[in-house]
């Protein structure tokens, strides 16, 4: 029996090296829901996308929708067409399987909006320094995934959400619940993620502490690192305790909700690593925020997400 979803994966590619994965990835995934893919490749990459999907995976245009962020009118192409009320969206590295797919679906019973756990599979060296903020996120609340579970009807209501803003999962997850939504965080259920290549990696590093400009005490929390640092240079001693204080809170969040499942027993021990990166691209963002935001496509975008209070004011009216 399939499953009652509608599977939206926004797609804009300029490299078509992983198609033959994802059209695999999307031949076995057809059997089990609807899948809709809204693609905002160039036209070449399009029409090579329409004839490489497989049958029954319905291939769309991206339809106008205000703001830059181009995946945002990627979701909302897909949750204005989709033929079911409960929808996946998903970034295109992201690989459900059976389980992990009917058990977010089914989330949706009682929540409008769920949020999965993404683990690195395959894991080098960059997805296994970037699993350290998923263990720092899971030991300080949640960590955010490149997938969603909502209800259609919820984000309609609300008639979508911000095109002009960095983190779009944080603006849809403010959305709904600015809208009287029920958020879950599945942090149980693992979903695989594959890891980006390494350029893309390095290429991303401030990009993603620009989204911490839409949590200020988090904000604050990463500016004083770097500072606090340079000062106990001189006394390595407080250096070696941080770090270890810094993995020690990485292994909770490693062992809550079923983490040790999903994460290797190692994965706390790059936390220090990704840690110190933040504290010094958080101060890049910054700098960046100063120019008028981060790059974005063919310009900037100064705000990472909305104000959850603001959300609220704004869906009042």
């Amino acid at each position: 029996m399939g499953v009652d979803a509608e599977y939206v994966l926004p797609l804009r590619w300029a490299d078509d090296s992983g198609l033959d994965e994802l059209v695999a990835y999307l031949t076995g995934l057809r059997e089990l829901v609807d899948v809709t893919v809204v693609d905002g490749s160039g036209p070449e990459r399009f029409a090579a996308h329409a004839r490489a999907f497989p049958a029954g995976v319905r291939h769309l245009p991206v339809e106008p929708w205000p703001g830059r962020n181009g995946k945002v009118a990627g979701v909302m192409t897909g949750l204005r067409t989709a033929r079911h009320d409960r929808v996946v969206l998903a970034d295109d590295d992201v690989r459900y399987d059976e389980g992990a797919l009917r058990a977010v679906v089914g989330m949706l019973d009682a929540a409008d909006l769920v949020r999965p756990q993404n683990v690195f599979v395959p894991a080098p060296w960059h997805a296994r320094w970037d699993t350290g903020r998923s263990l720092l996120n899971r030991a300080l609340g949640h960590d955010y995934p490149g997938t969603l579970a909502v209800r259609r009807r919820v984000v309609i209501a609300a008639g979508g959400y911000d095109g002009d803003v960095l983190f779009e999962n944080l603006e849809l997850i403010r959305t709904v619940q600015a809208a009287g939504g029920r958020v879950v965080a599945a942090d149980r259920i693992g979903v695989a993620r594959r890891p980006p290549a390494v350029r893309h990696f390095l290429r991303q590093r401030v990009r993603q502490a620009y989204d911490d400009l839409a949590q200020p005490a988090r904000l604050v929390a990463e500016l004083a690192v770097l500072p606090l640092a340079l000062v106990w240079l001189r006394h390595p001693a407080r250096l070696l305790l941080a770090a270890v204080g810094v993995v020690a809170l990485a292994e909770v969040g490693r062992r809550r909700a079923g983490g040790r499942r999903l994460f290797p027993a190692t994965a706390a021990l790059w936390a220090p690593l990704w840690l110190a990166e933040r504290a010094v691209c958080v101060w890049l963002a910054l700098g960046a925020l100063a120019r008028g935001g981060v790059r974005y496509s063919d310009g900037r975008l100064r705000r990472a997400a909305t104000p959850l209070r603001t959300l609220r004011r704004r869906l009042a009216r």
